[in-house]
């Protein structure tokens, strides 16, 4: 079973963006974005994307740490 990635929903609900928004400014389709969600893979020009529309670390969006450590 793969790990779900709250943080990236969470974050996403915070910036009060649609999945349709964030697919945008990802440059991803729905089925790509909720793969992500869901634990696939995830290009690291995507992370850094989520970094920097976020604040958020790397570890804190894919959930390997469990507080919030914005930049």
């Amino acid at each position: 079973m793969l790990h779900m990635r709250v943080n990236i929903e969470a974050e996403r609900g915070r910036l009060q963006m649609s999945k349709g928004d964030m697919c945008k400014a990802l440059g991803v389709t729905l089925k790509t974005y909720n793969a992500y969600i869901r634990g696939a893979a995830i290009p690291s020009t995507a992370l850094e994307k989520l970094k920097g529309m976020t604040g958020c670390s790397v570890d804190y969006l894919l959930g390997l740490v469990s507080e919030y450590t914005g930049t």
